[in-house]
């Protein structure tokens, strides 16, 4: 049974869907979408257990969540296929989706993730806090790590700082473990062998939580994948709205 989702649609033109990070929401895309919005039908949804969609109880696996996707597409393009572009757990969502569903794809995007955590530990020590104390008991490590220390002491920074922090508290407790686990447990480094979309894989030079050697490595095994750099930490979508979506508008005219 799929989950009731909060999706928000904008603009006109070829399909894009936007996936959003472990803790966020759609509202994450702001910057980008109002790029994109000018030329693009933007699709924007927040995860289940996430922001404004169904909180569903249980264990949760990347591939479910590659599962919610496919059946929104479904829903929201009427078959036709999408530009999907997923960032941190929304590109491990865009990695399982990319093998299961490539019909509905016309290009993946795989921004500030990884396909595999060869330590788990530091997610099983995260979930366990929680558990404990809340998410808000990691939620100011989290955001300074989404973004840079020169980003967040502007103006604009210090904003997109508290709002990421207000949505991250505000996540399900139960919710934010169970993606929290999946995201531990992803293993892409086989199936992104069989991925046949056309693919651009963005890594932060900044970004601390999914180092740059993480998005070699993904871009090594997808075949034909290209490799882009943004300079900027977790949330390169957040911190460099505009350069993000020109990223994306420049690898789609290049096909």
């Amino acid at each position: 049974m799929t989950p009731r989702l909060n999706v928000v649609r904008e603009g006109q033109g070829p399909f894009v869907v936007l996936s959003h990070a472990l803790g966020c929401s759609l509202r994450m895309w702001d910057g980008v979408a109002a790029q994109l919005a000018r030329a693009h039908t933007v699709i924007r949804y927040d995860h289940r257990n996430h922001g404004g969609s169904e909180v569903v109880p249980g264990a949760l696996r990347i591939e479910t969540l590659a599962q919610d996707a496919a059946e929104l597409i479904q829903r929201e393009a009427g078959g036709e296929p999408v530009h999907f572009v997923g960032l941190s757990m929304g590109g491990m969502t865009a990695q399982a989706l990319a093998v299961r569903h490539p019909e509905l794809l016309k290009t993946v995007v795989i921004a500030n993730s990884s396909a595999h955590y060869p330590d788990q530990a530091p997610w099983r020590a995260r979930a366990e806090t929680v558990a404990a104390k809340g998410v808000g008991a990691i939620a100011s490590g989290a955001v300074a790590r989404w973004l840079t220390p020169a980003y967040a002491a502007t103006r604009e920074g210090a904003a997109a700082a508290k709002s990421l922090h207000d949505v991250l508290v505000a996540t399900d407790t139960q919710g934010y473990i169970e993606s929290c686990n999946a995201v531990a447990a992803i293993d892409f480094r086989e199936s992104n062998h069989r991925i046949a979309v056309p693919t651009l894989v963005v890594g932060g030079l900044q970004d601390e939580a999914t180092p740059m050697d993480m998005s070699r490595a993904m871009a090594a095994a997808i075949p034909g994948a290209r490799l882009a750099t943004i300079d900027a930490a977790h949330l390169s979508a957040v911190e460099r709205p505009a350069e993000f979506a020109q990223l994306l508008i420049d690898y789609w005219r290049s096909l």
